[in-house]
C-alpha cells in the first residue's frame, strides 16, 4: 500500500527549467517513481537535446519543449501541444527561475522587473492554463519551487527574495481557489544546494563555504537527490490532503536562530 501511494506510473510530469541543476534532478526524481517527464528549457535547443539524452540514458521516458514560461503565447502553445502529444499533464514542477545579485541602491528598475517576471509572473503564467485543465479533468498536483529567501532577506537578493516570498503566498492562494478541484498547490523551499553554480566556493577555506556548513544544523551542502523525496511524495496521492504548505529542504538552517549543534 506504502508504495502505491507513491507511485507515479501513468502520470505525466512537466519540470521547467529541468536541462540542469535542482531542476533535473527533481526531474529524476519523478522519473524513478515512474512517471513520463517533459522537461522545457528555453535558451537553446541543443541544451534541451543534451538533457534529453542525460534522462534517456537513466532510463526515463523523457520529452523536451523549448519555450519561455514569461511568455504567455508560447506557454499556451506548449501546453497545448505537451498535451496533444504526450498526454494530459498530471504534475507540475514551477522550477524555472533567475536571481540577480545586485544591492537594491544599485539595482536598475529593468533588472528588478526581469527577476519578478521570471521567478513569481511566470508561475502564474505557467500554472494558469495548466491548472485550468486539471481542474476540468477533476485532479492535479502543483509544485512551486520556492526558497529559504520566502523567508529570509539577505544582502543583495532583495529582488529574489521578493519574488520568492511572493511565491509562497500565491502557492496558498492557487491552493485556496483550487483545493476544491482536487487540484493540491504546494511548494519547495531548497536549502544550500551542492550544484555546479556553487562549486567554486564548496572549497576548503572559503569563507562562504564555511559558513553554509556552519549555520546548517545537518553539517553539510544538500546533494541534489535530496529533493527528490520531496517531489515525489507532493507529486503523489500520498500528498491528496495536503496543499498550500511550502515544505523547506534545508538541512534545518530554518529551524535555528542560534548556533546550530554542529558548532563547537
Amino acid at each position: 500500500m506504502s508504495t502505491e501511494l507513491f507511485s507515479l506510473q501513468g502520470k505525466v510530469a512537466l519540470v521547467t527549467g529541468a536541462t540542469h541543476g535542482l531542476g533535473m534532478a527533481m526531474a529524476m526524481g519523478l522519473g524513478k517513481a515512474g512517471a513520463t517527464v517533459v522537461i522545457n528549457g528555453h535558451s537553446s535547443q541543443e541544451k534541451v537535446d543534451a538533457a534529453l539524452k542525460e534522462y534517456r540514458d537513466a532510463g526515463i521516458t523523457t520529452h523536451g519543449y523549448l519555450f519561455n514560461v514569461t511568455d504567455e503565447a508560447q506557454v499556451n502553445d506548449a501546453v497545448a501541444k505537451i498535451e496533444s502529444d504526450v498526454g494530459p499533464i498530471d504534475i507540475l514542477v514551477n522550477n524555472a527561475g533567475i536571481i540577480r545579485r545586485t544591492p537594491l541602491l544599485e539595482m536598475e528598475l529593468d533588472e528588478w522587473e526581469n527577476v519578478i517576471k521570471t521567478d513569481l509572473t511566470g508561475v502564474f503564467t505557467m500554472t494558469k492554463p495548466v491548472a485550468a485543465r486539471m481542474v476540468q479533468r477533476g485532479g492535479g498536483k502543483v509544485i512551486n519551487i520556492c526558497s529559504m529567501m520566502s523567508e529570509l532577506g539577505r544582502n543583495s537578493v532583495g529582488a529574489y527574495a521578493a519574488a520568492k516570498g511572493g511565491l509562497k503566498m500565491l502557492t496558498r492562494n492557487m491552493a485556496t481557489e483550487w483545493a476544491k478541484h482536487n487540484v493540491q498547490v504546494n511548494g519547495i523551499g531548497p536549502g544550500y544546494f551542492a550544484t555546479s553554480q556553487t562549486a567554486p566556493i564548496r572549497v576548503d577555506g572559503n569563507p562562504m563555504n564555511e559558513f553554509i556548513i556552519s549555520r546548517t544544523p545537518a553539517g553539510r551542502w544538500g546533494d541534489p537527490d535530496d529533493l527528490q523525496g520531496a517531489t515525489v511524495f507532493l507529486a503523489s496521492r500520498a500528498s491528496d490532503f495536503v496543499t498550500g504548505q511550502i515544505v523547506y529542504v534545508d538541512g534545518g538552517i530554518l529551524a535555528t536562530i542560534g548556533r546550530p549543534a554542529n558548532e563547537s
